[in-house]
């Protein structure tokens, strides 16, 4: 008896070290997922939006192709931070997965000064989920039908005319600032604390235009106070096909690309991550998670991990240029 305790007080240390050293035996991941333990998907935001509305309906899907349980945690905070420490602290077995924006990795290093991540040496990249760039909107009060006219107004009343962001320092300041010096004109940035909030005074008239989220963009268009400009990507999307990039409209760079994907902690054994990409290929692609995408301004679409962690980075290149072109201090 006193043999057979020994045995298991060394098992137990050698998981222990394992989970210290940030490895999982090659028995366990075999054996994943499990049926007694459920897989976390942690989200920056809080329930009820767009992000967290995309994960519960993948976890659902990915609970019936993996047989287990799979659980939506919000944990906002920080411009997604809170949630992408937690992710990178947790052991890499595959039951605690990250789903981020694109500016999680991609921009929060280039606009905050205090990163408690490094977005290339502390998370696996496991697939893409969908893309979803950021569209131009305008009020209905301003007399533009597309960008050239929004410009030609906005010079006629130079230092009087605002635009509202999701906050200094966001994707949505950036394209803004960006706005600003690729068409020369004199606008008020105003921020706010979040979309929500920049939105609903688009929609009031007080701020006359905004890069927001295709998603939300979608919503409030549906108001009819809001019209929907051009399209900050190198393509239109199915959700306004009707709706022309800005190259279209004779203005380039403003293109950079804005997705969402599943990374996990580092270290992830082979097996799971293969494991977890064949699963999210297969959820990505049923029709009724591609519609629920698509209602929301995104395309849904799964990537290999390799072709994951290389858009990782060369987003991360561009938004770095971008930051360092309109000269944008970090926060």
């Amino acid at each position: 008896m006193k043999k057979l305790d020994g045995t298991r007080r060394a098992f137990g240390w050698a998981l222990g070290a394992a989970a210290l050293l940030g490895l999982v035996p090659l028995a366990m991941a075999q054996d994943f997922p499990s049926r007694s333990k459920p897989i976390r998907i942690v989200v920056g935001f809080t329930a009820g939006g767009g992000t967290d509305a995309q994960a519960r309906i993948v976890a659902q899907k990915l609970g019936e192709v993996l047989g287990t349980s799979v659980i939506v945690d919000n944990r906002p905070g920080a411009s997604t931070m809170l949630a992408a420490n937690e992710v990178s602290r947790a052991l890499p077995d595959g039951y605690t997965l990250l789903y981020a924006p694109s500016s999680t990795m991609a921009q929060n290093p280039h606009t905050f000064a205090q990163v408690p991540y490094d977005p290339f040496k502390d998370f696996t990249a496991i697939s893409m989920g969908g893309r979803g760039p950021l569209v131009l909107s305008v009020s209905t009060t301003v007399p533009a039908n597309n960008v050239k006219e929004l410009v030609a107004y906005v010079k006629a009343n130079p230092g009087k005319v605002s635009y509202a962001s999701f906050g200094a320092g966001t994707s949505s300041h950036i394209y803004g600032e960006a706005f600003v010096k690729k068409t020369g004109v004199d606008a008020v940035h105003i921020p706010y604390k979040g979309g929500s909030d920049a939105a609903k005074d688009l929609i009031g008239g007080r701020v006359q235009y905004m890069f927001d989220s295709a998603s939300s963009a979608v919503i409030t268009s549906a108001s009819g106070k809001v019209k929907i400009l051009a399209i900050a990507a190198n393509a239109r999307i199915s959700a306004l096909p009707d709706v022309p990039t800005f190259a279209e409209q004779g203005i380039a760079g403003l293109d950079l690309p804005s997705w969402l994907g599943f990374y996990g902690p580092a270290h992830m054994p082979a097996p799971v991550v293969a494991k977890l990409n064949a699963a999210l290929t297969q959820v990505l692609a049923m029709p009724q998670v591609r519609e629920f995408y698509r209602t929301g301004g995104y395309e849904a679409g799964a990537t290999t991990p390799e072709e994951f962690a290389g858009i990782t980075r060369s987003t991360y290149e561009r938004w770095g240029a971008m930051v360092q072109q309109v000269g944008l201090a970090k926060q």
